[in-house]
């Protein structure tokens, strides 16, 4: 038996995972080996002794074949893993905003009197932010609330104004409503393909192309195989989710299982070889995080270095309205905090499905 026991199969490192220098990322290479064994990595010796071997190799930008080679009394052995460099050192932070369907009702049934978008207090929220911090947000969005409302209802009127604003914030799709739970689990190609292209025919009605944004986040974050497949067919190639293992049960995975979903969570950035997609593990929900541990909890990731380029944080809309049954009065607040606390930090706000998650593009995807 051999194998590579780190970096793993399909993880993204940064420099904070190496030692960097003008050759590319030095790195040490960890596995088990079986027997006693003459070990080496990608040619070069690796120190071998009870079961474990370690060699130190240098990884080029971009994508990265690592072989480890062993050769003893069971024989020559081999495994083969891929990883990526991503050489930029590009500190930077994207936020987006699940379930968003409240601010479209709004506006649209006050289309009257509402002479600017940003006469509805949440979308001046944003604009003030970006105002204040340079922000970018992405809306994720539904197609149709429970009590009528749907996206063919929302004017035109406000076009301009969108493609103006197209800088700061932009609008995905998210599912085709909040309920049923996890509505895309169990659904296939035709489904997600259909409701994904019937929310972005409206976007690029009312808001136009410039304000649209390929997916980054699935409601739920569960998909089949199939159904995720109509989303890189659509260009989808970064995407967000929790990757964690609750009550027994493996949540916010897509069509990923097992080992590979495990994978995902151990690396925080993750490329699935079948389609080339990159799988970002998200790193604060703030409805989830009270105002006075957001600082804390993303301090806390700096230390982490598979966490500390890129900060992925996001929320939801319904817990900014009033009427919602738990609506968090503090929640603007703990938005401004983790943007304020990322700012100042160096982070730099990104399009998470612009390039590789945000930052420019590296070899091999």
């Amino acid at each position: 038996m051999l194998r590579i026991a780190w970096p793993y199969d399909g993880q993204v490192l940064n420099r904070w995972q190496g030692h960097p220098g003008p050759e590319g990322l030095q790195v040490h290479v960890q596995g088990q080996v079986y027997g006693r064994a003459t070990v080496a990595v990608n040619g070069q010796p690796a120190a071998a002794a009870t079961g474990q071997f370690a060699a130190t190799i240098t990884l080029q930008p971009g994508a990265n074949e690592v072989v480890a080679r062993a050769d003893g009394a069971y024989g020559v052995a081999e495994h083969h893993i891929q990883v990526w460099y991503d050489p930029h050192g590009l500190r930077r932070y994207r936020l987006s905003v699940d379930d968003n369907s409240f601010w479209l009702r709004e506006i649209g049934r006050n289309q009257l009197t509402y002479e600017s978008l940003f006469d509805c207090w949440y979308l001046r929220l944003w604009r003030d932010l970006h105002e204040r911090y340079g922000l970018r947000v992405v809306l994720n969005i539904y197609y149709e609330t429970d009590d009528g409302f749907n996206l063919a209802q929302f004017p035109e009127r406000y076009r301009a104004e969108f493609e103006a604003a197209a800088d700061f914030l932009k609008l995905a799709w998210h599912a085709r409503a909040n309920l049923p739970d996890r509505p895309y689990e169990y659904q296939g190609y035709e489904r997600v393909a259909a409701d994904y292209d019937l929310v972005a025919a409206e976007i690029l009605r009312f808001a136009g192309e410039q304000t649209l944004s390929l997916p980054t986040v699935v409601h739920w974050a569960e998909t089949t195989a199939a159904g995720f497949q109509a989303l890189v067919d659509r260009g989808v190639r970064n995407m967000s989710g929790i990757f964690k293992v609750l009550n027994g049960r493996q949540v916010g995975n897509y069509y990923l299982r097992d080992e590979r979903a495990d994978l995902a969570e151990q690396c925080a950035q993750w490329i699935d070889r079948s389609n080339q997609v990159a799988f970002s593990q998200a790193d604060i929900t703030l409805n989830n995080t009270p105002l006075e541990q957001i600082a804390p909890h993303l301090e806390a990731l700096t230390h982490r270095p598979e966490h500390a380029e890129i900060m992925d944080l996001f929320t939801h809309e319904q817990y900014f309205w009033d009427f919602y049954p738990r609506y968090l009065p503090d929640h603007p607040q703990r938005v401004e905090e983790a943007v304020r606390w990322v700012t100042e930090h160096g982070y730099e706000p990104c399009w998470f499905h612009e390039g590789y998650l945000g930052g420019p593009e590296i070899r091999g995807l």
